[in-house]
């Protein structure tokens, strides 16, 4: 089965940060999940984090 795993850090409008985690089976919009943050570098360590761990499940790294 074709699945997908999007991670996109992106500013909000209060000062702070948000991680977008998106997943699904390629072809739908699949289902997504924020997480917010007061600093760049406590987004940018998670992100790091979840795409480690969906690396070692298989899923490739897209450029």
């Amino acid at each position: 089965m074709a699945r997908f795993y999007r991670l996109e850090i992106a500013a909000d409008l209060f000062g702070g940060v948000t991680l977008t985690r998106n997943w699904g089976r390629i072809g739908t919009s699949g289902q997504q999940r924020r997480q917010w943050f007061a600093r760049i570098d406590e987004a940018v360590a998670e992100c790091t984090l979840w795409a480690d761990r969906k690396q070692r499940r298989g899923y490739a790294r897209d450029a």
